[in-house]
C-alpha cells in the first residue's frame, strides 16, 4: 500500500476540517443527545494507535475530540479499562502479547475500532472464527457503498437524502469474509466490491464478551475522491446548502475550491465515528448508573433498628471481658 499523492495531504485536511465542523454542527443542532455525550469525551477516552497507512487521528482533530495516540510497540505497555474505546489504524502489526492484551480489553467491555490490514493482524488471531481477509487484495480504485442497515444508531444521519459517498479502495486493501453471520452486523457494503473483490462488507460490527468491534475496509479518512456525478463535481458550499445549514465565514472561506463529493466524504465518514464515540459513552454511563453502590444492600435484606445494633454491640463487648 502506498500514499496517494491526489489530492494533497493540506487539501484533505481542509476537506476533514469542513466536515468535522460541519458534523458538530448538525450534531448540536439536530441530535443534542449526542452532543451531550461529544462533549463528555476526556483525553483518555480515545486511544489511537498510529499506522503507517491510516489517520483516524485527523477524523478525531476534525470532530474536535481529544484523544491519546500511541506507536505500535507502545501498546503493550498500556493498562486500557472497559470505559475506554481503542483504535488501530493499518496495518495493525502491534504484536503477539498486545493481541491477548486487545482481546482481553474487548471482552471486558472495551470498544476496538479497526481499519483494512488490522483485519488480519488485529482481529483474526484476537477474534478466531468471526471475520477474515478473504485473501483476494483489491486493486487501487474507488467503489460505491450503502447502508446495510437503516436503522443501526451507528449509522444516524451518516447517509441521508442525497448522499451518495464512494469508498476509496487502496491497492492491497483486504476484502472481509463474515465467517460468523449470527454474530456480525454488516453497517455499510458495497455490490461494485462484492462483484470485482468478492466480498460486500465495508463498515461492519460484533459484540466480543462484554465488548464490541468495528472494522472497516481501507480508509476511514478522505484520501482520493472520485467526481461519478454532477453532484459530485459542485461546490462545497451545495453540501451545506442541502443539510440547511449556513457555515461560518471561515468554515465557507477553507470550502471554497472543496467539491461535494470531498466534504460529503469527510462528513459521512466523521459522522460515523461520531455516532461510535457518543455510542460508547452512552453505554459506559449507562453501566456506571447500574454499578450497585458500596453501601447498597440486598433488596431482602431486613434493616435493624439502631438501639437493636447498639444493644448488640455491647452485650458482644461485655462477653469479650
Amino acid at each position: 500500500m502506498t500514499q496517494s499523492d491526489s489530492p494533497t495531504e493540506e487539501r484533505r485536511r481542509r476537506a476533514y476540517e469542513v466536515g468535522g465542523r460541519h458534523t458538530r454542527e448538525s450534531i448540536a443542532r439536530d441530535d443534542p443527545r449526542t452532543h451531550e455525550f461529544l462533549e463528555q469525551v476526556q483525553g483518555s477516552d480515545i486511544v489511537v494507535v498510529r499506522g503507517q497507512y491510516d489517520h483516524v487521528e485527523w477524523v478525531l482533530e476534525a470532530l474536535s475530540l481529544p484523544h491519546l495516540a500511541v506507536e505500535p510497540h507502545h501498546l503493550g505497555g498500556l493498562e486500557l479499562r472497559p470505559e475506554q474505546l481503542l483504535v488501530v489504524n493499518c496495518p495493525g502489526q502491534v504484536g503477539a502479547a498486545a493481541v491477548g492484551m486487545i482481546r482481553s480489553f474487548v471482552e471486558a467491555g472495551g470498544s476496538l475500532f479497526t481499519t483494512d490490514w488490522a483485519l488480519r493482524h488485529v482481529l483474526e488471531p484476537a477474534f478466531p472464527g468471526v471475520v477474515a481477509f478473504n485473501r483476494r487484495p483489491t486493486a487501487d480504485a474507488v467503489v460505491r457503498v450503502e447502508a446495510a442497515a437503516h436503522d443501526n444508531p451507528f449509522l444516524k444521519g451518516v447517509m441521508d437524502g442525497a448522499d451518495d459517498p464512494i469508498w476509496w479502495l487502496e491497492a492491497s486493501s483486504y476484502p472481509i469474509v463474515v465467517h460468523d453471520p449470527a454474530r456480525v452486523k454488516v453497517l455499510i457494503r458495497s455490490r461494485e466490491l462484492q462483484e470485482r473483490w468478492g466480498e460486500a462488507p465495508v463498515a461492519l460490527t460484533f459484540r466480543a464478551g462484554e465488548g464490541e468491534v468495528f472494522h472497516m475496509i481501507s480508509h476511514y479518512y478522505l484520501q482520493r475522491t472520485e467526481t461519478r456525478t454532477r453532484r459530485h463535481r459542485m461546490p462545497a458550499a451545495a453540501y451545506a446548502a442541502e443539510k440547511g445549514m449556513t457555515w461560518d465565514p471561515v468554515t465557507a472561506a477553507r470550502a471554497a475550491d472543496l467539491t461535494l463529493g470531498e466534504v460529503q466524504a469527510a462528513s459521512s465518514s466523521a459522522r460515523l465515528f461520531a455516532n461510535v464515540v457518543s455510542e460508547k459513552k452512552r453505554r459506559a454511563a449507562e453501566a456506571e448508573a447500574r454499578r450497585p453502590s458500596r453501601r447498597s444492600r440486598r433488596a431482602d435484606e431486613p434493616v435493624e433498628p439502631a438501639d437493636s445494633v447498639t444493644a448488640e454491640r455491647d452485650a458482644q463487648g461485655k462477653e469479650d471481658e
